[in-house]
């Protein structure tokens, strides 16, 4: 894990700098959401993000929008969360599965204990602290190009790299290897790329086949919220497992029984 501060001015400052989808995310101390009940120390003060309140099924805004961001790599078999700021049915069954998946009282109320594990699992820049940005644009320097703006690429690629965290977890928590990312519309032509690539949106990832094998990767990623499963057996893809988000569900990797 990369060092990071705990200083509560360092965190409002480094949360009012970070933009998620273009948007500077919210301060130390966001409004209270209806059905939230804000406490005094609901976790340490966290150079990312940090959360004021309890969160449960009825809370709305930013602070929920940030939880689901965390939380989206647990969205059940199939299932994909939507990242909208609305804490429904959806988003309390990924918190639960999430808690049950590091051993915390699986309730589906985002409190302290939920919290400070997602403290523990992000670094500065809100990324898990097995992936980072770099590992998932290997195109060019500033996300720009693709079929969506640049921190709309950007954001897509995260809520990404949060779904990778749980299925890494999920295989006994060994390294996955990640090929590949984000591609602005040239990148993806120059590598032969579909001409509708969710590359190109920021939502995909290519993957090595590491110590799991690129059957098992694609085999654990329907738990893990892609809606895009490619792997052996698909035309293109035996040498590495696509995985991708956004709309839509197209799952093939026949060598793999998908």
């Amino acid at each position: 894990m990369r060092s990071r501060p705990v200083g509560f001015l360092l965190s409002a400052l480094a949360g009012a700098a970070l933009a998620f989808g273009g948007t500077a995310a919210a301060s130390a101390t966001p409004p209270s959401a209806p059905g939230s009940a804000p406490t005094a120390n609901v976790g340490t003060a966290d150079a990312c993000y940090t959360w004021s309140g309890t969160l449960r099924e009825g809370s709305s805004g930013e602070a929920v929008r940030q939880l689901q961001i965390r939380v989206a790599g647990y969205p059940g078999y199939g299932n994909q969360i939507a990242i909208d700021g609305q804490f429904g049915p959806a988003t309390k069954a990924a918190v639960q599965r999430f808690q049950s998946a590091y051993g915390l009282a699986s309730d589906g109320i985002a409190g302290s204990q939920t919290f400070s594990k997602i403290y523990a699992l992000q670094d500065d820049d809100c990324t898990p602290v097995n992936f980072t940005y770099a590992e998932l644009n290997r195109c060019n320097s500033d996300w720009s190009g693709g079929k969506v703006s640049a921190a709309t690429a950007r954001a897509n690629a995260l809520v990404t790299m949060w779904k990778l965290q749980a299925m890494r977890h999920a295989m006994g928590d060994r390294p996955i290897t990640v090929n590949g990312g984000f591609r602005s519309v040239s990148c993806n032509s120059a590598v032969g790329g579909a001409t509708n690539s969710r590359h190109m949106y920021g939502h995909a990832a290519d993957l090595g086949a590491g110590s799991q094998g690129f059957c098992g990767l694609a085999q654990a990623a329907r738990n893990h919220g892609f809606t895009e499963i490619l792997g052996p057996g698909y035309p293109g893809h035996n040498d590495h497992t696509h995985l991708a988000g956004g709309s839509g569900r197209f799952w093939s990797a026949p060598s793999c029984g998908i």
